[in-house]
């Protein structure tokens, strides 16, 4: 499961609308290899494939495929604002450690 914050939710909303995005597209969050940490995190507008995980409330939806639901499992969307930078944020407990802005996790071993 991922849990879906109401500040990512608001900022979800707002840039689905700011470009004017079709009914059913979402926030497709996804990690792949790279970044300083080992595994780094993606998000990218996009519709639902048939095997992803939606999560979020009603007319928000963030998509998952499996693959990157095995890392992500159990984490938390939200948004923040900081002087340096501002996006959605992934607090992913099934991280070892991260690097220092974030966007970049290495995964804990069973």
């Amino acid at each position: 499961m991922i849990a879906v914050t109401d500040n990512a939710v608001k900022h979800l909303r707002e840039l689905l609308e700011s470009q004017n995005a079709a009914a059913g597209v979402g926030l497709r969050l996804m990690v792949k290899k790279g970044g300083c940490a080992g595994w780094e995190y993606a998000m990218k507008l996009d519709s639902p494939s048939a095997t992803d995980r939606v999560f979020g409330p009603e007319g928000v939806s963030v998509f998952v495929d499996p693959e990157s639901l095995e890392y992500l499992d159990g984490s938390q969307l939200d948004y923040s604002e900081g002087l340096s930078d501002a996006g959605f944020k992934v607090e992913n407990p099934n991280a070892a450690r991260s690097c220092g802005c974030g966007s970049s996790f290495e995964p804990k071993t069973n």
